[in-house]
């Protein structure tokens, strides 16, 4: 029986003016949570000094978490959504959007 879709990707090459600051990595969650039509139950953000933001995002359907590294060009993102596994895949296609990473690799593992 499956429950869920999680997806664990690394984004490589992300321009740094796009993960440096909280707002704007805030602004590109909250925008992906809403078009891939989960459920925001709450959030929590960490600005670093002096660049890097880690976020995660309580989805009724499980969570999305964020850990990103500027002077890398690293984003590490976790999506984990149950029930229709297709939001978590809508997801993942918007932030590869947003984010614009040069390359990435990811793993989607099934849950349950």
């Amino acid at each position: 029986m499956i429950v869920g879709k999680h997806i664990i990707a690394e984004f490589y090459g992300v321009p740094a003016d796009i993960i440096s600051k909280e707002d704007t990595v805030r602004a590109i969650i909250e925008e992906v949570v809403d078009k891939a039509e989960l459920t925001r139950v709450g959030s929590v953000y960490k600005q670093f000094n002096p660049h890097g933001v880690t976020g995660i995002v309580l989805i009724a359907e499980s969570h999305v978490s964020i850990h990103t590294w500027p002077e890398y060009g690293l984003v590490n993102l976790d999506i984990f959504t149950c029930g229709d596994t297709s939001k978590a895949e809508k997801a993942f296609k918007l932030f590869i959007e947003k984010f614009k990473p040069k390359s990435y690799r990811h793993y989607v593992l099934d849950r349950g």
